[in-house]
């Protein structure tokens, strides 16, 4: 199911040639035999000798070369920039406005030997890092004009294609505080997410609290892509399992537009797949689309 689901982005790949997970208890390695009859076996330590079939060495890797590719068209890197390798996991994708983006295998790489960001710095332009998070990294790695994009949330995966994720924060302080609070800002949401402005909802803005505008502004941050329902609740800060919990209205508030009202805007504006456990916000895709 992983393969299916993961397509190009991995490749097969062979973890070992002397050693193999038990296909019996898949908890032990064993060694690798000959059985004498063109076959294999794997000796487990609990199991004893298991025969293998030749799923039960197949394994899979990332295509590090797709990765990069799929990066560079998902901040719209001009495709006569090639990829240059500048330093052990440290790749130049190129220039995305005007700015050398790098990737690396991890942040530890570059604040090892910070005269990387020499090789590719340009006057008058930021540098952009794309890294996984890691977690010895606290607030900003980096110095000023060097900006980091953490891979895990600021790249989203889905339909064999890597989609960028504007960060909304960067967003927000550009607009122009509006003197009116419920003044939407972000398509039907205010600025701070706590009201919603619906026009099939006859009795004004619709007020949130601050879990619901929470939830509201972690959808709208992946841009109408299909994300798990975990991530979300992750990025909202909120504890329970689904982002519909917050969303529920108890019996003795049933009719009461001040509770009703959250409600009825979750059931508009999100789309969901529950057996998978996917959410969207498909508003926040035609928005980005029109930025």
């Amino acid at each position: 199911r992983a393969c299916a689901l993961l397509g190009p982005a991995i490749k097969p790949t062979i973890v070992s040639r002397a050693f193999a997970l038990c296909p019996y208890c898949q908890l032990r390695n064993g060694q690798i035999y000959g059985d004498g009859q063109g076959g294999q076996f794997c000796q487990c330590a609990d199991c004893g000798p298991i025969a293998l079939r030749a799923d039960d060495r197949a394994a899979v890797m990332l295509d590090e070369q797709w990765l990069r590719s799929r990066l560079r068209m998902a901040l719209e890197i001009e495709s006569r920039d090639g990829v240059t390798d500048i330093a052990d996991g440290v790749w130049r994708l190129g220039d995305a406005r005007r700015e050398p983006v790098l990737l690396a295998r991890s942040l530890i790489r570059l604040w090892a030997e910070p005269s990387i960001f020499d090789r590719v710095r340009v006057a008058g332009a930021g540098i952009r890092v794309i890294a996984p998070q890691s977690e010895r990294v606290r607030g900003s790695p980096f110095a000023s004009g060097i900006d980091w994009l953490p891979l895990e949330e600021r790249f989203s995966f889905y339909g064999g294609r890597i989609s960028f994720i504007p960060d909304p924060a960067r967003h927000r302080a550009e607009e122009p505080a509006p003197t009116d609070p419920t003044t939407p800002v972000f398509g039907p949401f205010s600025a701070d997410f706590r009201w919603v402005t619906l026009p099939d909802w006859p009795h004004g803005p619709i007020r949130c609290t601050e879990g619901q505008a929470a939830i509201f502004e972690a959808l709208w941050f992946f841009k109408g892509v299909e994300v798990d329902g975990e991530r979300i609740m992750q990025r909202a800060g909120q504890s329970s399992d689904k982002p519909m919990d917050l969303f529920k209205v108890k019996t003795q508030y049933k009719g009461k537009p001040e509770h009703e009202g959250p409600l009825f805007a979750y059931r508009a504006l999100v789309r969901s797949r529950r057996r998978e456990g996917l959410y969207a916000m498909p508003c926040a895709a035609a928005a980005s689309g029109s930025a």
